[in-house]
């Protein structure tokens, strides 16, 4: 029998907008790559996670709804292993993540965070936003209107307008950025990073990508970006991360989007086999200071008696 039995559990298809098939197929080949080192793995969809009680130790998910997230919580109070954290997942909502971001100095565009039901005219003009991107806050993206792209301050107060009558009470409005669009992909534990131009790749959730047209290849530094990211992933706690950044003309980058464990489609050849090294040395390092913790409760209770 495996000594390392895992439960990975799939994103619901409603947060997988474009990319239900790409999601699926990075969690299920990184599960292969477990698999082919001894590991156990049950595969779950996030309904008969919420409906089952899990007996595995570890956990990995690519969970989204607000109800998984906080049975994940749950779960890694309890002492699991959870990767991603659902604490760290919470902190990739908008929101959370524009004042993680900001507050840590990491590159990020100007923002603004308001009430859906504020009049946000006055204060966008006294901040110079002209073009700038509206986006829901309190949650994970879904829909397309879930992001919206305005040119001037009455576009934004009618696109809040919008936000509020559907049930979204906080929106974050990022300062457009020009330059080139990149994405990318990494793990916390700098063992992969992988970035590329999503226009050339075809890769797309929304269409959104072309705002910033064809990318002209700027330069930029690989190496800051890289380092940018692993403090983006320290300061939100996710392992296993992606994103969005605008390179400018200077060479200088802001990053404009980070979240938990993405699709990884232009790389999934090799993503899988660096996921799967990361997650063992997570379990390993975990088994040993759940192993640690024990021998030292059992001396605690030796001097007792």
């Amino acid at each position: 029998m495996a000594s390392i039995k895992i439960a990975a559990i799939s994103r619901a298809g409603i947060f997988s907008p474009n990319h239900v098939g790409n999601d699926a197929a990075i969690l299920h080949s990184t599960v292969e790559q477990l698999r082919r080192r001894g590991c156990e793995v049950r595969l779950y969809n996030e309904e008969q996670f919420l409906a089952t009680d899990v007996q595995e130790e570890i956990i990995l998910d690519m969970c989204r709804t607000q109800s998984s997230l906080e049975k994940l919580q749950h779960l890694e109070d309890e002492g699991r292993l959870v990767i991603n954290s659902g604490y760290a997942i919470e902190n990739c909502t908008r929101e959370k993540m524009t004042r993680l971001l900001l507050s840590n100095g990491i590159p990020y565009p100007d923002s603004i965070i308001v009430d859906t039901d504020a009049d946000a005219r006055e204060q966008l003009r006294s901040a110079g936003f002209e073009r700038c991107w509206v986006k829901r806050g309190e949650f994970h993206a879904i829909h397309h209107e879930d992001v919206a792209f305005c040119r001037h301050a009455d576009a934004v107060q009618d696109m809040l307008h919008e936000f509020f009558y559907r049930g979204i009470r906080r929106a974050v409005i990022n300062r457009h950025l020009d330059g080139d669009l990149v994405k990318f992909y990494g793990l916390a534990d700098d063992s992969f990073f992988y970035w590329f131009y999503p226009l050339e790749c075809h890769h797309s959730k929304y269409g959104d990508e072309q705002i910033n047209g064809a990318p002209r290849h700027l330069g930029f530094d690989e190496g800051k970006l890289r380092r940018e990211c692993l403090r983006a992933a320290e300061v939100t706690g996710v392992k296993i991360y992606g994103g969005d950044c605008i390179i400018d003309s200077d060479g200088s980058f802001r990053i404009i989007d980070f979240n938990d464990w993405p699709s990884f489609a232009p790389c999934r050849d090799e993503a899988p086999v660096y996921i799967a090294k990361s997650v063992m040395n997570m379990i390993r390092s975990w088994q040993r200071g759940r192993a640690a913790a024990e021998r030292r409760g059992a001396r605690r209770k030796e001097v007792k008696e």
